[in-house]
């Protein structure tokens, strides 16, 4: 489930395909998205520049929650990435808010005891590009598997098949330009070094593909349908 065309599945994409799945992309705002969510069998919920409390200016976040909201309550296999992570905490019934800080740039994790125990202990000590301002309480009866700094929620678990991932482990570097012109605005607000982050996004691309596919693999061969 995608809400801006240039943060898609990236290096997820052929890895989900090499794992057997029919991958079909469906457009938040423009696609009838209630039965896809609902009853596919793997959804992934992408970014977007939004914030899931702004139902009023983009009514289809209200239509994303209620169809995510009953597909978690099965258990079904769920992922979520930043926007999407939010909104399926919005579902689980947590609450979603402006975090006071924008956190955008390249950093590593903080696993919990939990996070080091799961899949995202592939990404120990590996860096992550951050890009949100908002944040979400933990929901109920989930377990929070990593932490930033600035962030105390960056990934939670409910079971295992539903995992929320508030960082972009799927970044393609080679396609990075488009983020850059994208949020062009939202990086000129923050007063982000558009050249510095290029770099160490380049720089560190191979690694992080790498070690995200390490990742979405052990995710994958875990879940219980």
């Amino acid at each position: 489930m995608r809400h801006v065309a240039f943060e898609d599945l990236g290096s997820f994409g052929p890895l989900l395909e090499g794992a057997g799945f029919d991958v079909s992309v469906m457009d938040a705002g423009v696609d009838e998205l209630a039965e896809p969510v609902v009853r596919s069998d793997l959804v992934v919920i992408l970014g977007g520049p939004i914030g899931v409390y702004e139902e009023e200016r983009y009514p289809f976040l209200s239509d994303e929650r209620r169809a995510l909201s009953q597909r978690l309550r099965e258990g079904r296999p769920t992922l979520g990435i930043c926007l999407g992570a939010q909104l399926m905490a919005a579902a689980l019934g947590a609450r979603v808010y402006p975090g006071g800080h924008k956190e955008i740039g390249w950093g590593p994790l903080q696993l919990t005891a939990v996070g080091e125990s799961s899949c995202l202990a592939k990404l120990a000590g590996q860096p992550v590009l951050h890009w949100h301002g908002d944040t979400f309480d933990l929901p109920d009866g989930a377990e929070r598997l990593a932490s930033t700094a600035l962030y105390e929620n960056q990934a939670f678990a409910l079971g295992q098949n539903v995992l929320a991932l508030q960082f972009h482990p799927e970044l393609e570097a080679r396609r990075f330009e488009q983020w850059l012109v994208g949020h062009a605005v939202e990086l000129a607000a923050a007063g982000i070094d558009i050249a510095q982050l290029r770099a160490v996004v380049r720089q560190g691309g191979a690694a992080l593909r790498a070690a995200a596919a390490s990742m979405l693999g052990h995710w994958l061969e875990r879940l219980r349908w």
